[in-house]
């Protein structure tokens, strides 16, 4: 289903790339967008006489017939471009003021300026793309490193589209037959043999399932794996968070509670995005600012994926801290051993060894962070949820069709079946924009950027 949320009969522009760079693209869409570009564009041919999918060269004149700039077009012809709209796109110098003429000339001449991802929305609408190929789009804008393009790459070629595709034809096909014994329940026959009817939900429960469990891999590798650095007060927290991460970025002190709150930084560990948090000290504290940074510690500890516990090796002891193993790596760190002349005291103490100072050991305490996040199964056709929109539609599609197993299992009447697998496709369709709301729109691409 297709919502019209904004009228798709206006002609749009905007600028398609970011400025600062040599050259910029603006984009012109819609039922005038030639009309428009031929009203300020001079070459050998006008655009209206050229076919789709070609390249111009030209020059740029105002409303004066002065030359603004040397241009080069590609024209796009519907149904043939990415919003299924005639589009022309202008390739100008990377000037902002010849940028915002070109703009202005064009609205001028019956533009509209575009709003944030309208482009991307209209090319949904035109059904040139399902929802979740459209959100790919501002995903592999936004990605950060070479995993999360990947999934947002897959994602974007319609990978994770045509998966959740065969499972809606199976189940489409399944209520087909259900409800086709409601039309003759007069007969008591039955169309869909219910032996066939527990495999086929059973196998797509287990791909549901296999989507949903990749959230948690997908989320990481999106957003960054946060990563908390924690222990006691004057252990080295701040000079390994500067180690890690190759820059001053956390004030050193041998003064004990010098860090009174949460500092955070970034790194990419061999194509994984990695957020470390430094943390205040742990300890007893009567100070109730050092106090409010060491409730944050404990907040870091909470949100965090990976947990780097340090201690000094003058004193290796870890204090006990209490976290969710389950769902969370724990790895204990042993610093400062530059500081001591004998290993014995921390010979059978089961932590990586470092001297964050001297940066030794941190090559192999960043390749022990990398194997926190296994990437071996990703490849360019892996189907990996990373957007939690997905993943709260993908849960509600696995209660439903454990509601339909039980109904089955309890020998219902193939109405109640039908109705339970008709939700399960109602929640697949959340995501793939079937089934969707103008809020959800909405919400979805005024995330976009403007010219997206």
């Amino acid at each position: 289903m297709r919502y019209d949320i904004v009228d798709t009969t206006t002609t749009i522009v905007a600028p398609a790339t970011a400025a600062g760079g040599a050259v910029m693209v603006v984009r012109i869409s819609g039922s005038r967008a030639i009309e428009i570009a031929d009203s300020m564009f001079r070459s050998r041919r006008r655009l209206a006489d050229c076919q789709g999918n070609t390249l111009h060269y030209g020059t740029l004149h105002d409303e004066h017939d002065e030359a603004l700039d040397d241009v080069v077009v590609a024209l796009f012809r519907a149904p043939h471009s990415y919003t299924g709209d005639d589009t022309a796109e202008i390739t100008i110098h990377g000037s902002e003021h010849i940028c915002s003429e070109l703009i202005r000339l064009a609205i001028e001449r019956g533009a509209q300026m575009a709003t944030a991802g309208e482009f991307t929305r209209r090319a949904f609408l035109a059904g040139k793309m399902d929802l979740s190929r459209a959100e790919a789009v501002a995903d592999i804008i936004a990605s950060d490193s070479r995993w999360s393009h990947n999934i947002a790459s897959t994602q974007m070629r319609g990978g994770y589209s045509e998966h959740l595709a065969s499972l809606r034809d199976e189940l489409l096909r399944l209520c087909s037959l259900l409800e086709l014994e409601l039309d003759f329940s007069e007969e008591d026959v039955e169309f869909a043999d219910r032996r066939a009817l527990y495999t086929i939900l059973d196998e797509v429960g287990m791909q549901i399932e296999k989507l949903t469990s990749s959230f948690s891999l997908g989320n990481a590798i999106k957003n960054g794996v946060n990563v908390a650095i924690v222990g006691e007060p004057n252990v080295g927290k701040s000079t390994l968070l500067n180690a890690l991460i190759e820059d001053d970025r956390a004030m050193v002190s041998d003064i004990a509670g010098t860090t009174r709150d949460t500092i955070e930084a970034t790194t990419n560990i061999d194509g994984v995005l990695f957020r470390f948090v430094d943390t205040a000290g742990l300890r007893t504290t009567e100070n109730e600012l050092e106090q409010m940074g060491i409730d944050r510690t404990y907040q870091a500890i909470e949100n965090a994926h990976v947990i780097l516990h340090l201690c000094s090796a003058e004193n290796p002891e870890f204090a006990p801290i209490k976290i969710d193993s389950s769902t969370k790596r724990y790895i204990k760190v042993i610093n400062k051993i530059d500081r001591i002349t004998s290993s014995d005291s921390i010979a059978n103490v089961d932590a990586i060894c470092i001297s964050a100072k001297l940066h030794s050991g941190i090559d192999s305490l960043r390749d022990t962070l990398r194997s926190t996040v296994d990437t071996s199964k990703l490849n360019s056709n892996s189907v990996v949820v990373s957007n939690m929109r997905h993943y709260a539609a993908l849960k509600s599609a696995g209660e439903a069709l454990q509601s339909a197993r039980i109904a089955l299992h309890n020998n219902l009447s193939s109405e109640l079946i039908s109705e339970d697998i008709r939700q399960v496709l109602h929640h697949l369709g959340e995501i793939t924009g079937e089934i969707t709301s103008t809020d959800i729109l909405n919400s979805i691409f005024s995330k976009f950027c403007i010219g997206k």
